[in-house]
Protein backbone atom coordinates (compact mmCIF):
# COMPACT_ATOMS: atom_id res chain seq x y z
CA UNK A 1 0.00 0.00 0.00
CA UNK A 2 1.23 3.53 -0.78
CA UNK A 3 0.96 6.52 1.53
CA UNK A 4 -1.88 7.71 -0.71
CA UNK A 5 -3.76 4.48 0.05
CA UNK A 6 -2.89 4.71 3.75
CA UNK A 7 -4.07 8.33 3.82
CA UNK A 8 -7.34 7.48 2.09
CA UNK A 9 -8.01 4.62 4.52
CA UNK A 10 -7.17 6.84 7.51
CA UNK A 11 -9.50 9.63 6.33
CA UNK A 12 -12.31 7.18 5.63
CA UNK A 13 -11.83 5.72 9.14
CA UNK A 14 -11.68 9.27 10.59
CA UNK A 15 -8.44 8.18 12.32
CA UNK A 16 -6.53 11.41 13.01
CA UNK A 17 -3.43 9.61 14.34
CA UNK A 18 -3.18 7.52 11.16
CA UNK A 19 -3.74 10.64 9.02
CA UNK A 20 -0.94 12.43 10.87
CA UNK A 21 1.42 9.48 10.31
CA UNK A 22 1.07 10.02 6.55
CA UNK A 23 2.25 13.65 6.75
CA UNK A 24 5.84 14.86 6.47
CA UNK A 25 7.08 16.96 9.41
CA UNK A 26 7.23 20.04 7.14
CA UNK A 27 4.00 19.36 5.21
CA UNK A 28 2.38 22.34 3.48
CA UNK A 29 -1.43 22.42 3.44
CA UNK A 30 -3.22 24.72 1.00
CA UNK A 31 -6.80 25.40 2.04
CA UNK A 32 -9.52 26.13 -0.51
CA UNK A 33 -10.45 29.22 1.48
CA UNK A 34 -7.06 30.69 2.40
CA UNK A 35 -4.14 32.32 0.64
CA UNK A 36 -1.23 31.16 2.79
CA UNK A 37 -0.40 27.53 3.46
CA UNK A 38 -0.53 25.93 6.88
CA UNK A 39 2.88 24.38 7.58
CA UNK A 40 4.01 21.52 9.86
CA UNK A 41 2.60 18.15 10.84
CA UNK A 42 1.09 19.30 14.18
CA UNK A 43 -0.67 22.32 12.65
CA UNK A 44 -1.98 20.41 9.62
CA UNK A 45 -3.09 17.50 11.81
CA UNK A 46 -5.09 19.88 14.01
CA UNK A 47 -6.60 21.52 10.94
CA UNK A 48 -7.60 18.15 9.47
CA UNK A 49 -9.21 17.32 12.82
CA UNK A 50 -11.40 20.39 12.34
CA UNK A 51 -12.23 19.23 8.81
CA UNK A 52 -13.23 15.77 10.05
CA UNK A 53 -15.59 17.43 12.55
CA UNK A 54 -17.01 19.76 9.87
CA UNK A 55 -17.64 17.46 6.90
CA UNK A 56 -20.65 15.16 7.04
CA UNK A 57 -21.20 12.10 4.84
CA UNK A 58 -17.62 12.34 3.55
CA UNK A 59 -16.70 9.69 0.98
CA UNK A 60 -13.90 9.34 -1.56
CA UNK A 61 -15.41 8.51 -4.95
CA UNK A 62 -12.33 8.26 -7.20
CA UNK A 63 -8.54 8.28 -7.15
CA UNK A 64 -5.82 8.94 -9.71
CA UNK A 65 -2.16 8.16 -9.11
CA UNK A 66 0.78 9.22 -11.24
CA UNK A 67 4.36 9.14 -10.04
CA UNK A 68 4.52 10.91 -6.69
CA UNK A 69 1.15 12.65 -7.14
CA UNK A 70 -2.27 11.54 -5.95
CA UNK A 71 -5.70 13.00 -6.63
CA UNK A 72 -8.53 11.83 -4.39
CA UNK A 73 -11.99 13.02 -5.44
CA UNK A 74 -14.61 13.23 -2.71
CA UNK A 75 -18.14 14.26 -1.88
CA UNK A 76 -19.40 15.52 1.46
CA UNK A 77 -21.93 17.79 3.06
CA UNK A 78 -21.88 20.74 5.46
CA UNK A 79 -25.41 21.28 6.73
CA UNK A 80 -27.60 21.50 3.63
CA UNK A 81 -24.65 22.24 1.29
CA UNK A 82 -23.45 19.39 -0.94
CA UNK A 83 -19.73 19.52 -1.68
CA UNK A 84 -17.59 18.07 -4.44
CA UNK A 85 -13.86 18.31 -4.01
CA UNK A 86 -10.40 16.92 -4.58
CA UNK A 87 -7.42 16.34 -2.35
CA UNK A 88 -4.19 16.83 -4.31
CA UNK A 89 -1.27 15.08 -2.60
CA UNK A 90 2.40 15.35 -3.48
CA UNK A 91 4.60 12.71 -1.86
CA UNK A 92 8.26 13.08 -0.96
CA UNK A 93 10.96 10.50 -1.61
CA UNK A 94 10.11 8.97 1.78
CA UNK A 95 6.50 8.45 0.67
CA UNK A 96 5.08 10.98 3.13
CA UNK A 97 2.76 13.79 2.05
CA UNK A 98 4.83 16.97 1.56
CA UNK A 99 2.23 19.17 -0.13
CA UNK A 100 -1.53 18.88 0.26
CA UNK A 101 -4.03 21.08 -1.60
CA UNK A 102 -7.81 20.94 -1.38
CA UNK A 103 -10.19 22.22 -4.05
CA UNK A 104 -13.95 22.55 -3.43
CA UNK A 105 -17.03 23.38 -5.43
CA UNK A 106 -19.49 25.05 -5.58
CA UNK A 107 -18.60 28.45 -4.17
CA UNK A 108 -21.46 28.28 -1.65
CA UNK A 109 -19.97 25.06 -0.25
CA UNK A 110 -16.52 26.64 0.02
CA UNK A 111 -18.11 29.57 1.88
CA UNK A 112 -19.95 27.18 4.22
CA UNK A 113 -16.64 25.48 4.95
CA UNK A 114 -14.91 28.81 5.57
CA UNK A 115 -17.65 29.82 8.02
CA UNK A 116 -17.58 26.49 9.86
CA UNK A 117 -13.79 26.43 10.07
CA UNK A 118 -13.66 30.04 11.31
CA UNK A 119 -15.98 29.10 14.17
CA UNK A 120 -13.73 26.13 15.07
CA UNK A 121 -10.62 28.36 14.91
CA UNK A 122 -12.21 30.80 17.36
CA UNK A 123 -12.91 27.99 19.83
CA UNK A 124 -9.28 26.80 19.45
CA UNK A 125 -7.84 30.24 20.11
CA UNK A 126 -7.54 31.50 16.56
CA UNK A 127 -5.55 28.81 14.79
CA UNK A 128 -5.17 25.05 14.55
CA UNK A 129 -2.95 23.60 17.19
CA UNK A 130 -3.47 26.57 19.52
Amino acid sequence: MSTGDDFRAAVEARDLDAISACLAQDVEFFSPVGFKPFISRPVVTALLGFVIETFEEFVYVDAIEQGSSRMLRFSARIGDKAIDGVDLLELGDDGLIRRFSVMLRPLSAAQAMADAMSARFEVAGGKPGA
